[in-house]
């Protein structure tokens, strides 16, 4: 399946976009997403965190994924 993933601050400029495409398996859990984004965009993985939002709720690893999901990276943010 094919999920369209949005990118937020830091993450935005690790993909060089706004936004991009995967390619999933089936019943892709949010684990699996990470993964495959961490193996395709290896400066995600020094990110201190991230999360990972779905359908605007953050989601845990062992979420299913689906194509009609809205996905997002939400890097750490700091303000003050």
């Amino acid at each position: 399946m094919e999920i369209t993933i949005l990118a937020f601050g830091i993450a935005k400029d690790i993909f060089g976009r706004a936004w991009i495409k995967v390619k999933l398996a089936e019943a892709a859990t949010t684990a699996d997403l990470k993964s495959h984004l961490e193996t395709q965009y290896p400066r995600l993985k020094k990110l201190a965190s991230y999360m990972v939002a779905v359908n605007n709720e953050y989601a845990e690893d062992d979420g299913i994924l689906t194509v009609h999901d809205e996905v997002a990276i939400i890097p750490p943010v700091s303000g003050g």
